[in-house]
């Protein structure tokens, strides 16, 4: 029976209601990622820790992603419970932030980081999911829904480039700690919207999608060109403040990549290739990007070239989310969303702790390794992408 066909048919104002709040709870959790991603390596530096430390424990949340975080989304699913889990995930990360700061040992703040990590990693999949699912529900666009993430984002870089010119940087955590506060808040808004357990297939589906070399193919091309963005996400604001830029400055070229990101995200509804060759332009797109970057590029060349990010992460974000809803049934999706995120931890882990020996060596060098993964995910892509747009639609099966 298909998912649509269970579920009362809603009220005119319900898809509404589900939009704003939903874009409201993306709007959280990316601020908190945009006031972390960018600074809380330039927070640890400040406290004293030195690259090689800060290289591992930004590792961290990517561990995560393939030990705990799929264990916590087969939990949420198995007992139906998508919105009572992001609730419990976002009051803990809330928590976890605020304790973090309180800390300044490397590997105290390692212990605390990991314990951390573990409960908020999977609120990205476990939000995935739940949007993926009111998508099918309500006839939406997930490119319009998660593009207030990214508009969120750029706020929480801004108003910490803003601080950093203020404030002691080693104050950066407290920052990311409120924002993950407000998060909490915003997710005890949040509609209902799982099924009962009754209409859900068996939880042995779960399992099949790891058989299914389509699923596979998506993941580890998704995962290679995520990854790929490692050592920018972990040393760029560090490299950005040796070579003398300001934070605002350093805040500017992210939200530039990321405003770049937005309008792919609501230009997407218009997009007429397959989510295939999305993904595809989107690997070729990251290589010709970390490459660039490698040659250590003057301001106004940096400027552009961050504005590759609306491709080398949006385009990735839609042609997977695509492929995840054409490939992958509604009542396994936090599942298949968590093996997506756990793959990514894989290949993500093992790219920030090799950026981190490397670039401590050779610098901007490590973007020669990143434009490899996305080499490599290109080719992955290529070859599945026959295959992936010759079989059935079937994101409407289950619940």
């Amino acid at each position: 029976m298909p998912f649509e066909s269970q579920i009362p048919i809603a009220s005119q104002t319900a898809p509404k209601r589900f939009a704003t709040r939903l874009a409201l709870f993306y709007a959280t959790l990316f601020g908190l990622v945009g006031t972390h991603l960018p600074f809380f390596p330039v927070w640890l530096k400040s406290i004293g820790i030195d690259a090689s430390w800060i290289g591992i424990i930004t590792a961290v949340p990517s561990l995560t992603r393939f030990t705990v975080l799929p264990f916590v989304t087969g939990v949420a699913e198995k007992h139906q419970s998508l919105r009572g889990a992001l609730i419990a995930t976002a009051f803990a990360s809330a928590f976890g932030f605020s304790l973090i700061g309180t800390l300044h040992q490397p590997l105290a703040v390692f212990l605390a980081y990991a314990v951390t990590a573990c409960l908020w990693t999977p609120m990205t999949p476990l939000t995935d999911a739940y949007a993926l699912k009111g998508v099918a529900r309500y006839g939406l666009d997930y490119g319009p829904l998660r593009l207030w993430g990214s508009a969120a984002f750029v706020v929480g870089a801004l108003a910490c480039g803003l601080l950093v010119d203020v404030i002691a940087v080693r104050h950066l955590i407290w920052v990311i700690a409120a924002v993950a506060g407000l998060g909490a808040l915003v997710s005890l808004g949040l509609r209902p919207l799982d099924l009962p357990k009754a209409l859900c297939a068996p939880a042995s589906d779960a399992t099949a999608l790891l058989r299914h070399p389509g699923f596979l193919a998506i993941i580890v091309a998704a995962a290679l060109i995520q990854g790929s963005h490692a050592a920018y996400y972990t040393f760029a604001s560090i490299a950005w403040q040796n070579s003398g830029l300001g934070g605002l400055t350093i805040a500017g070229l992210w939200a530039a990549g990321v405003i770049a990101e937005i309008v792919v995200f609501a230009l997407s509804p218009r997009f007429t290739l397959s989510p295939a060759t999305l993904v595809a332009i989107a690997a070729l797109s990251a290589v010709v990007r970390w490459l660039i970057t490698a040659q250590e590029p003057s301001l106004p060349v940096l400027a552009v070239v961050q504005l590759a990010h609306g491709l080398t992460f949006g385009l990735t974000q839609i042609g997977t989310m695509g492929l995840m809803v054409r490939h992958v049934p509604g009542h396994v999706m936090a599942r298949g969303q968590g093996y997506l995120t756990a793959c990514t931890g894989i290949v993500t882990s093992i790219a920030s702790m090799l950026s981190g020996a490397v670039y401590a060596r050779h610098g901007q060098g490590v973007y020669y390794i990143m434009a490899a993964m996305a080499f490599a995910s290109a080719v992955v892509m290529s070859l599945a992408r026959h295959r992936l747009e010759r079989q059935p639609h079937s994101a409407g099966s289950g619940g």
